[in-house]
């Protein structure tokens, strides 16, 4: 008796990396064996880099919020320090934004932290 494969699965599951392959440049889009090791390579970067960006956001959020509170005559560690011991709950994010677009609402929230 012959040895039954089932090459309908198998070529389908090949075509499927291949259709995500797509845009690769080389050999990278249509050889099996390169483009599987490229995908999984790629799966590897994406799962790295969604923390890598969480990192780099607030490392944007830091000096932003350092360069508007320096033209309030603070430093971004004395601001954050005395934000928190004033007990106003303001994520680094919003206070960024603060800072970047509305320059009268971040000063009006050192003057309160000041004062």
């Amino acid at each position: 008796m012959p040895r039954s494969v089932n090459h309908v699965a198998s070529r389908a599951r090949r075509k499927k990396i291949l259709k995500l392959t797509r845009g690769y440049f080389g050999a990278r889009k249509n050889v099996w064996t390169v483009a599987k090791n490229t995908w999984e390579k790629g799966l590897q970067y994406a799962y790295r880099d969604r923390k890598n960006k969480k990192r780099n956001f607030r490392a944007l959020w830091i000096q932003r919020i350092n360069a508007a509170a320096r033209l309030e005559g603070m430093s971004y560690s004395k601001l954050m320090g005395a934000i928190h011991k004033a007990g106003i709950n303001i994520n680094r994010k919003a206070l960024a934004d603060l800072a970047m677009n509305e320059p009268a609402a971040f000063k009006a929230i050192v003057d309160q932290v000041k004062a």
